[in-house]
């Protein structure tokens, strides 16, 4: 925003601090004056010495009082001003120097800086404080723009693969006008829905970052039995049993977002799964101060330091799956900002035995 340049905060509470001394001090001098004029007399008053006569003693007047306080007064005022102006310069430097770190700090990170950070030594104060919360805002910018930029690298890569497969095929069949055309249309149509999936997946990963969502009451026992029902038939062409238990679990959140994440982890348990068929288990349990979903599913044995990574975009527990339901790799990426969203914890470990072990806490509605 474009504004008119004005005085600075320094130069404001400098007249503040002096106007204030100045207005104490005139006060203190007005209370002195008015105390002092209640026992001067109005007029000069000569005693005569008994047993010597033309001598006296002078005892001065109010004027005689005006007239040597009244420049004192002045001095006194003139100084209180010079030195609240000194000193109020001075003190408003001092108090504002922890605000002139912050602003600098501001100005390099508008210029693209994210990594310096404010560092206010000192107790905590209001100033330390605003420090505090900015550097955590810088920690977590930075974060986000270059979890931002990797996403946008990996979807820019996710994305060119089906459009350059698209072209591929369409050169073949222009050099090929005798191919069949069914195959051909078969294989196009895949890609497409590939290419779609990807699509409507980076448009609901970018729809939970954003938290454009209208909280509702939801009961995730009710999500897991939905999810199930759903790909109940997946899981019985993969030979895999899908189980459900939970007593009602109340949660507050968006039931399309909270829904699309009981889907994502049962689905992915479904499709890494054991070849001969295997388990995956949905569990919903209310717990003091939260509500727990955990997913498990049987499968082959994944590293510790292989799981830590599963929620990034793009990433897969095992080889990837070249069927219809090899999804996007964006399922658990999905999962964790979706939790985020909505508040909670994420938890991934590897199954004893093969496998993964999900956990969501949810906050419980107030």
């Amino acid at each position: 925003m474009d504004r008119r340049p004005g005085p600075s905060v320094r130069l404001k509470l400098t007249l503040s601090y002096a106007g204030f001394l100045m207005v104490a001090g005139a006060l203190l001098l007005a209370v002195v004056w008015v105390f002092l004029l209640r026992y001067v007399p109005e007029s000069v008053v000569v005693t005569v010495a008994p047993g010597r006569p033309g001598a006296g003693q002078f005892v001065p007047d109010r004027s005689d009082l005006e007239q040597a306080f009244a420049p004192r007064v002045a001095w006194a005022l003139a100084f209180l001003l010079v030195f609240g102006l000194v000193g109020g310069w001075f003190l408003a430097g001092r108090m504002l120097a922890p605000l002139n770190r912050v602003t600098a700090a501001t100005r390099l990170a508008a210029g693209g800086s994210l990594s310096h950070r404010v560092r206010l030594p000192g107790r905590r104060d209001e100033f330390r404080e605003l420090a505090d919360a900015f550097d955590a805002m810088l920690a977590r910018l930075e974060a986000q723009v270059a979890e931002q930029r990797r996403f946008a690298a990996n979807a820019s890569h996710e994305l060119r693969t089906p459009l350059a497969t698209t072209q591929a095929l369409l050169d073949v069949a222009r050099g090929d006008p005798d191919q069949d055309t069914g195959e051909l249309v078969e294989r196009l149509r895949a890609v497409n829905t590939r290419a779609i999936d990807l699509t409507e997946a980076l448009l609901m990963l970018s729809r939970a970052d954003q938290r454009s969502f209208r909280p509702e009451h939801v009961d995730l026992s009710l999500l897991a039995e939905e999810a199930a029902e759903t790909l109940l038939p997946l899981a019985e062409q993969r030979g895999v049993t899908l189980e459900t238990s939970g007593d009602i679990t109340p949660a507050v959140g968006s039931r399309a977002l909270l829904l699309q994440l009981v889907t994502n982890l049962a689905h992915n348990g479904i499709v890494h799964n054991l070849p001969d068929g295997g388990t995956v288990r949905v569990d919903t349990a209310t717990r003091p101060g939260r509500v727990v979903l955990t997913v498990e599913n049987t499968g082959e044995v994944l590293p510790p330091e292989l799981v830590a990574t599963l929620t990034e975009p793009f990433r897969r527990g095992t080889e990837r799956v070249h069927d219809d339901q090899a999804g996007v790799g964006l399922g658990l990426a999905l999962v964790a900002s979706i939790v985020r969203a909505h508040d909670g914890a994420l938890a991934l470990a590897p199954r004893a035995g093969g496998g993964l072990v999900v956990t969501v806490e949810l906050p419980v509605p107030g």
